[in-house]
């Protein structure tokens, strides 16, 4: 098996309220698509563990995983803490949102170490808005950049990549990273569309592909082709993270791109044929968005495939 899946049920635990669209009903909907399909079984399954203070500080300042620990104290009485109009925490959203960042520190271990090639953390909340200092987006901390800051400190890489291709411009990845040369992130995403950034201070780590609302997949895979892969290719990464967000689907509300599963699988064996050529074929890959149900299972399904195919 070369393909690591990992999750907890810590990470069903984090409610945001019953219409809110980031909901535990997203983790089930992989789950269940992913034993249909048979999938599953091609899978080597690893519960995620708690991430430590230490990693968490990597990329978060204190205070501000001091104020996400007393805002979780204060719902354990309250039951709810809204951080902003989109992002609240339940009695177990700190909980959850531990076992999101352990979950990929343990995939970069195991990918690292060279114990699985690739691997996918199914987990919420999601991450990729999560700045430094800041929870937006229904996202507390930034899991992927956790990851890439172990990847870092505790293996020794130089040159870490990450791929967003969400529909949503990862803003918190952009604001932990802009500055530090080991790392580039390369990025599509709808524009104009929350969080309304991306667009400025662009650079040659910091490649983000704005694409207007009604981009199909032909225009997505342009977009990989012509900004992407030069940049990878001139990068060298050492090992790849994925923001893995599947709301670029046609069949999603909440944006107005038209990805389908095909396009999922075209991009995934895009970014395993560089990590075969640079880094050794290690790939983690973290969930991010995706709330049509049947499409964000179909979605995830078509990723994994595309992962743990030989």
């Amino acid at each position: 098996m070369h393909t690591a899946f990992i999750s907890h049920p810590d990470c069903l635990l984090h409610d945001m309220g019953l219409h809110h669209p980031e909901s535990p009903a997203r983790l089930k909907a992989i789950e269940d698509e992913l034993a249909s399909s048979g999938l599953m079984d091609k899978l080597e399954r690893h519960l995620a563990p708690l991430a430590t203070l230490g990693q968490l500080k990597r990329v978060h300042a204190p205070e501000y995983i001091a104020l996400l620990d007393a805002a979780g104290r204060q719902a354990l009485s309250s039951g709810l803490v809204n951080l902003d109009p989109d992002t609240a925490m339940n009695r177990y959203s700190l909980q959850s949102a531990y076992r999101a960042v352990g979950a990929v520190i343990l995939a970069t271990d195991l990918v690292a170490g060279e114990q699985v090639e690739n691997a996918f953390c199914s987990i919420r909340p999601p991450g990729h808005h999560a700045e430094r200092n800041r929870a937006m987006g229904f996202c507390l901390f930034n899991n992927v950049a956790a990851g890439v800051a172990h990847a870092i400190e505790a293996h020794a890489l130089e040159r870490v990549a990450v791929v967003d291709f969400d529909v949503h411009h990862g803003n918190g990845t952009e604001n932990i990273f802009r500055d530090d040369p080991r790392v580039m992130m390369v990025s599509t995403f709808q524009h104009p569309l929350y969080p309304y950034s991306g667009v400025k201070g662009r650079s040659e780590r910091m490649v983000n592909i704005p694409l207007v609302a009604g981009s199909d997949g032909q225009l997505f895979r342009e977009a990989v082709n012509q900004f992407w892969l030069p940049a990878l290719e001139r990068f060298q990464p050492q090992m790849l993270f994925i923001s893995a967000g599947f709301d670029a689907h046609k069949d999603d509300d909440l944006a107005s791109l038209n990805l389908v599963e095909a396009d999922y699988t075209w991009v995934t064996q895009k970014i395993r044929e560089v990590a075969q050529k640079h880094a050794g074929n290690r790939i983690v890959s973290a969930l991010e968005g995706g709330y049509d149900l049947p499409a964000l299972g179909r979605s995830v399904a078509a990723h994994l495939k595309a992962l743990a195919d030989p």
